[in-house]
């Protein structure tokens, strides 16, 4: 294959992937704040119905809800997200998140994220940040609730703890890392 047929070939893909994102997230794009704070309001009353959830938004500093992440792929990915970070109950900043991915992929889903900061430094760290990137700025110990695995605080004692769930539960063999989280200006 010659260099300009892999070009072709893989152009039509980022096409092809910029298409299937444009119908996957055009209402994320031009979300609110009111209409964020909604869906994460949505999004943690879901998250409380995972065993152990509310132990850890107990000892949570605060807490970044991402309610839907949409990502989209044909060989070559992308998502996107909007959500708010909340201190105390109450949001104190808005952020989306991106990420990419190159592999085999094709289709679309939607996920929520919920990321909770255990840990004070690490909660001033992220926001003092332009853009956070999990696996560069910081680490996320992703909660994976597997066959026989309990969700406590005693077993997970990461500063920062992540979640990954859509309408059944906990999402299995996801991962954060490369994910950037930006700050949005949305007050």
């Amino acid at each position: 294959m010659s260099a300009f047929d892999l070009l072709k070939r893989v152009s039509a893909r980022c096409v092809a992937m910029l298409l299937l994102l444009g119908v996957c997230i055009p209402q994320t794009q031009a979300a609110t704040a009111a209409e964020i704070d909604r869906e994460v309001d949505r999004a943690l009353v879901d998250f409380r119905k995972l065993p152990g959830a509310d132990e850890f938004l107990s000892i949570a500093k605060g807490v970044l809800v991402f309610p839907k992440v949409y990502k989209a792929g044909i060989g070559v990915g992308g998502e996107y997200g909007e959500g708010a970070l909340r201190v105390g109950g109450r949001t104190v900043d808005y952020y989306s998140t991106v990420a990419a991915s190159i592999g085999f992929q094709l289709g679309a889903q939607a996920k929520s994220i919920v990321i909770i900061f255990t840990d004070q430094g690490a909660l001033e760290r992220f926001r003092a940040s332009d853009g956070w990137k999990v696996g560069v700025d910081g680490s996320v110990a992703l909660v994976d609730l597997g066959i026989g695995k309990s969700l406590d605080t005693e077993n997970i004692q990461a500063p920062v703890v992540g979640f990954i769930f859509g309408q059944k539960g906990l999402m299995y063999n996801l991962t954060l890392e490369g994910s950037k989280f930006s700050k949005l200006d949305k007050r």
